[in-house]
C-alpha cells in the first residue's frame, strides 16, 4: 500500500496519527521486501555453496587421475624400452643353451652368467615375468601359434614347444610366447 493510499484510507485520523500509519505501513512493506531478499540471498549463496564443493571434488577426482595416469605413464615408458632388450634376453639364452661342454666350468662363461643373471633381476624388478607355456592350453591372448604338431601324445590344444619365451607387466602382454600346438 502506498503513503497516499494509507493517507486517504486514513481521511479521519488527525494529521500526526495518520503520518504515523503511513510510516508503520511502508516500514511493513519494506520488510516484507527485505525478508523476500534474503530468503533469495540465502538460496543463491547455498547454490554457489553446492556449486563450489561439487567443483573442488571434481578437481580432487582430476588431480588423483592425473597423477595415477602419469604413475602408469612412466610404468609403461620402463616396460617398453624394457620391451626392445628382450631379445638380447633371447640372445643370451640361446647362447646358454649352445654352450660346449668343455667351456661349462670356464670363469669367462660364468661371468657373462652373472650378467644375465642381471638382467633377469631386472625383468623381476620391473614386474615383468617370462611365459614359458610349454604344456599348457593354448591362449590367443598370451601365445602367438606358430606351428601344429600332428604326431605328439600331448591333448590336443595344448602347446608342444615353445619356440620363443612371452613376457608379461602384471596383466599386460608385452610380448606373446611364439609356439607350437598339439592338434
Amino acid at each position: 500500500m502506498s503513503r497516499e493510499e494509507t493517507l486517504k484510507s486514513a481521511g479521519d485520523m488527525p494529521d500526526a496519527e495518520t503520518e504515523a500509519a503511513a510510516q508503520t505501513a511502508a516500514a511493513e512493506a519494506e520488510t516484507d521486501v527485505t525478508a523476500e531478499q534474503l530468503a533469495a540471498a540465502q538460496r543463491q549463496a547455498q547454490e554457489y555453496l553446492a556449486s563450489w564443493q561439487r567443483e573442488r571434488a571434481d578437481f580432487s577426482n582430476f588431480k588423483k587421475r592425473a597423477e595415477r595416469e602419469m604413475k602408469e605413464s612412466a610404468q609403461n615408458g620402463a616396460a617398453d624400452a624394457l620391451l626392445k632388450l628382450l631379445p638380447i634376453f633371447d640372445d643370451f639364452d640361446r647362447a646358454f643353451a649352445h654352450i660346449p661342454a668343455d667351456l661349462k666350468d670356464n670363469p669367462w662363461i660364468e661371468g657373462v652368467q652373472g650378467i644375465n643373471r642381471k638382467f633377469q633381476k631386472l625383468l623381476d624388478d620391473q614386474g615383468i615375468s617370462v611365459i614359458d607355456p610349454l604344456g599348457q592350453p593354448f591362449d590367443p591372448s598370451r601365445h602367438e601359434a606358430v606351428g601344429m604338431d600332428y604326431d605328439t601324445q600331448a591333448e590336443s590344444g595344448h602347446v608342444t614347444a615353445t619356440l620363443q619365451k612371452g613376457y608379461m607387466r602384471g596383466d599386460r602382454v608385452l610380448r606373446p610366447a611364439l609356439v607350437r600346438v598339439a592338434n
